[in-house]
């Protein structure tokens, strides 16, 4: 596992060459929020690194629920029980394994591994704007229905699941990156995710934390270009005028 830390936050990486997974650990003045959970393997490394900080786990928080971002959930609720869940009340959903579309949601089916067996239940339904400590919530549907981002208010950094990657290129989800195509291929809706792409854009983060690949400092550019090459793919598709 390697650790990379920025500012009040600290990204968890596992497989950073291969097949990057990274979770966050936030630090408050009194206590921690996770960002995401990983994989089932990611576990010891998270339960280290909050003994290392030397400070409780009050918060765990889901950007979205896809399999490895959920994956060393109910372990890490069985070792800590306080720590309360908060996860989109759109994504709930999903986390309880019901993949199905509610009325009015584009047609496009629920793609990527939606959790089958996860027994943890959320304590918090997030809403866009709400509060969780210093992050307020950013609805950014796309990847999924209900997929989230969280603004630092303190530092400015976005923790933007998957509606962004950056290894092996920055791509909006959705987007294919030749040489890591995982996060395009579990997109959900891609109109939706350009959508959120440019939400995100527009808050004009000073750090750019994602799902899958390092942090971007000061991304503003290559947010632009991502978003551009994303336009430029829609647009013969006549999903976007």
């Amino acid at each position: 596992m390697r650790i990379t830390r920025d500012s009040w936050m600290l990204q968890l990486t596992w497989m950073p060459r291969l097949f990057p997974v990274n979770c966050y650990l936030v630090e408050e003045d009194k206590d921690l929020t996770l960002i995401d959970a990983g994989m089932p393997f990611s576990l010891n490394g998270i339960l280290s690194t909050v003994q290392s900080l030397g400070k409780p786990l009050a918060r765990i928080v889901l950007t979205h629920a896809h399999g490895d971002h959920v994956g060393a959930l109910d372990a890490l609720k069985k070792q800590l029980p306080e720590a309360e869940l908060y996860i989109s009340e759109r994504d709930s959903a999903l986390l309880r394994g019901d993949s199905s579309l509610r009325p009015g949601e584009p047609p496009t089916p629920i793609r990527g591994a939606v959790p089958k067996n996860i027994t943890s239940v959320p304590d918090h339904l997030l809403h866009d704007g709400d509060q969780i400590g210093s992050l307020t919530a950013i609805l950014t549907p796309g990847h999924t229905p209900g997929s989230m981002s969280f603004l630092d208010r303190r530092s400015g950094t976005v923790f933007a699941g998957d509606a962004f990657q950056t290894f092996r290129g920055t791509a909006v989800s959705g987007t294919v990156i030749p040489l890591f195509p995982f996060p395009a291929m579990a997109t959900w809706n891609k109109e939706a995710a350009l959508e959120s792409a440019i939400k995100i854009a527009q808050l004009k983060p000073s750090l750019l934390a994602v799902g899958h690949g390092n942090l971007l400092k000061q991304p503003g550019e290559r947010l632009s270009a991502a978003i551009a090459k994303a336009e430029a793919e829609l647009k013969p598709q006549g999903l976007i005028s």
